[in-house]
């Protein structure tokens, strides 16, 4: 009987990214610690099967795009923006300025390279600790991703530092972008939040919801009658839609694909993370970048909200705060489960099903 074990591998990428990837009999992770230590791909063992997106351009090594010095950084973000996940930080959406410096589009930590150590790796368990020290910000950030033999589960766990000598206000979230063959027509989003608010301008024609559309999860009243969040319409429509939920009841989902019989969830601490923002980009947009042939959906916890960047959201009251060589941590897990249909998904890793009567 073959004897069930973690493994870390430390490789390279086409294109010449170095990776790691983490794996258990349930699933391999893989890292790219030179491009804002990013979740590259995630796999479900059982059926091959990469939740993960990825963009039509894929994986560019460094230096080897178009960008101009004088392109916008969101241009930029976007080139090299290979699909995954991304952590989100300091700065959410719209490039803009705080205190004299210019925060790039989706903060620093996505782009910069890490550095990297590999704190255990048994049998038992592999673990990597990956650390940045942001360039225009004086946070320290880091990272440690684990997998553990028995759990069908990737542990993260993050400290953010101030290492400045004034406090500092910041945004911070994760952008785990979803995709096919996994992201259908039909798979179901569980998410226990009380209320859903339209992004406050129309990003497409094919936005289902009017700007500023506010209703109870899931239900909303849209521009031809209510729609359904929680289910991912039929894949022939094309649909584009972004907008924030928040009054979290508890801080998870879960998506499921019942034609494959499985899913993935996301556990997270709404202390540290009270809003989710919401984005599908089904086909639904035209033009640069995504040309009517990107089919993905992004579900992120996220510390702040609207998503236009650090200076609209200390506005809106919802940018926190960090003292000066002051920390925060919050501990996150995204984990596969076997059906439709779940309860809950902790932050340890451990997935809840939904017992029918």
């Amino acid at each position: 009987m073959r004897r069930i074990v973690c493994s870390l591998r430390e490789h390279r990428l086409v294109g010449g990214y170095r990776a790691l990837t983490l794996e258990n009999q349930f699933l391999s992770v893989t890292l790219l610690p030179e491009k804002g230590a990013d979740i590259y791909s995630l796999v479900y063992k059982p059926l091959h099967t990469d939740v993960l997106w990825k963009s039509p351009w894929g994986l560019k090594e460094p230096g080897t795009g178009v960008v101009s010095h004088g392109a916008s950084t969101e241009a930029a973000w976007l080139e090299y923006y290979e699909g995954g996940w991304q952590l989100i930080f300091p700065n959410g959406g719209d490039e803009c300025r705080y205190k004299g410096a210019v925060l790039n589009f989706h903060g620093e930590a996505s782009v910069l390279p890490w550095d990297y150590q590999v704190l255990r790796k048994t049998s038992a368990s592999v673990s990597v600790q990956l650390t940045v020290q942001l360039y225009r910000s004086p946070f320290c950030v880091r990272r440690t991703v684990s997998v553990e033999r028995s759990l069908a589960a990737v542990l993260l766990h993050e400290t953010i530092e101030n290492r400045g000598e004034e406090d500092m206000h910041y945004m911070w979230g994760h952008h785990p972008a979803f995709g096919a063959p996994f992201l259908t027509g039909g798979c179901r989003l569980q998410l226990p939040a009380r209320t859903f608010t339209a992004h406050d301008v129309e990003i497409s024609p094919s936005s289902r919801l009017a700007p500023s559309a506010n209703g109870p999860w899931p239900r909303v009243s849209g521009k031809h009658g209510t729609v359904d969040l929680s289910i991912l319409p039929p894949t022939p429509e094309r649909v584009t839609e972004f907008g924030y939920l928040s009054e979290l009841e508890e801080g998870w989902y879960g998506i499921s694909n019942p034609s494959l019989g499985f899913g993935v969830g996301l556990a997270w601490p709404t202390a540290i993370f009270p809003y989710v923002w919401f984005w599908q980009e089904l086909r639904g947009s035209f033009g640069y970048p995504w040309y009517g042939r990107c089919y993905v959906m992004a579900v992120e916890p996220f510390t702040s909200v609207p998503g236009c960047g650090l200076e609209r959201a200390i506005a809106a009251g919802t940018a926190p705060m960090l003292p000066a060589g002051a920390k925060v941590e919050a501990s996150l897990a995204a984990a596969f489960f076997e059906g439709t249909e779940v309860r809950s998904v902790s932050t340890d890793g451990y997935v809840t099903p939904l017992r029918k009567a």
